[in-house]
């Protein structure tokens, strides 16, 4: 079924200055209503030693707490490899081990531009969301799964269970899952939610001005989509519009009855920027009326921290179970000689982040680089 576009996005907005929803998110695995307290920008600064992984871009890293593991994979600038590493700690995975357990086609629809890999354990398997094309067609990106039923993702066999059909056969990438339980207040840190599956991702729709917009789907199973897949964003503010009009790197969020997907906007160049989507949980999340848009990036380059084109994020939650982590990549200065996406240096970085008093995520700016644990 086409995507849904009968919503204008602007009547999606929120008032200018905040999100007064009143209710606040939660990490998926974090028990609701376990979150950090509120800390001043010295502790943020303080957390984590950035950048945590160099040359490693669209980082996701996924808290397992049945082994105990922070899982890590990203972007590699060689763009032709899918890479992981482990660690009892998040400041860990700076120096854990990396292991390749997928390399690019040599010819064919799996043979480049490998971008944006995440990691997911779904009913006792492990899954690799990510996207490929053709050597010669960086337009012809689309979306793939890897599933591995090993209960340790390093061993095993991983195989491709194949594309992800869209409504259209146009230009797609950064697939992200989720599940949505029936009752939040139910899930406890490390039980498996149950209810529907969603996957988020970013395309190209026929006779959109825009390169890319944000889409929701439920899911039949972890690799096929079950109508309606429905547009959530397009680019409309100035700041979604620098270089190409992009909304992508879709993330998930949720707390106490509130559903926030985060996403990326702009060019990949110190453009890159972080907005916001924010819906009721007991909301029909494939109408897009249920989303409402923050007019300004929630997460943007700070020149004064040094630290240029943030986004493209994931989160998760810090060894005690409690502080919300924002995991995400920046460079570390401003120009760029020619094509973004042939500069190597978008580090993996991490930042705790708190909440407001009316339940919104506050991500602070990207916090300079330096020593922490």
């Amino acid at each position: 079924m086409p995507p849904n576009d009968s919503v204008p996005p602007t009547r999606r907005a929120l008032l200018r200055g905040g999100l007064a929803l009143g209710a606040a998110a939660a990490v998926p695995g974090l028990a609701p209503g376990a979150h950090a307290a509120d800390a001043p920008a010295a502790r943020r600064a303080a957390a984590y030693r950035n950048p945590l992984i160099e040359q490693r871009a669209d980082p996701h890293i996924h808290r397992q707490p049945a082994d105990g593991h922070y899982y890590f994979t990203g972007t590699v600038p060689e763009y032709d490899r899918i890479v992981l590493r482990r660690s009892r700690t998040l400041g860990g995975l700076s120096d854990a081990p990396e292991q390749v357990i997928w390399r690019a086609h040599s010819t064919g629809d799996m043979a480049a531009h490998i971008w944006a890999p995440e990691l997911h354990r779904i009913d006792g398997v492990w899954y690799v969301y990510f996207a490929a094309a053709p050597a010669d067609d960086v337009w012809k990106i689309r979306m793939w799964v890897l599933a591995n039923p090993s209960p340790d993702p390093f061993r095993g066999t991983w195989t491709e269970k194949g594309r992800i059909a869209t409504a259209w056969d146009t230009f797609s990438l950064d697939a992200t899952t989720f599940t949505l339980p029936q009752a939040l207040n139910s899930v406890r840190a490390g039980e498996t939610p149950t209810g529907s599956r969603y996957l988020a991702w970013a395309q190209h729709e026929p006779g959109m001005d825009n390169n890319t917009g944000l889409f929701l789907s439920r899911m039949a199973n972890p690799w096929t989509l079950t109508g309606p897949q429905v547009r959530l964003s397009t680019p409309e503010f100035d700041w979604e519009c620098v270089g190409f009009k992009v909304n992508e790197g879709a993330a998930f969020l949720r707390r106490n009855g509130k559903v926030f997907l985060t996403y990326s906007a702009s060019a990949t160049d110190s453009n890159y920027c972080m907005g916001l989507l924010t819906a009721d949980a007991d909301a029909d999340l494939l109408d897009p009326a249920s989303w409402a848009k923050s007019p300004e990036p929630v997460f943007r380059s700070s020149a004064g921290n040094g630290q240029f084109g943030p986004g493209h994020n994931s989160f998760t939650v810090a060894e005690d179970g409690r502080t919300d982590v924002l995991v995400y990549h920046a460079r570390q200065y401003e120009h760029i000689e020619g094509d973004p996406l042939h500069d190597p240096n978008r580090h993996t970085r991490l930042q705790p982040f708190t909440w407001r008093a009316d339940g919104t995520p506050d991500f602070g700016v990207p916090v300079p680089d330096g020593a922490g644990r």
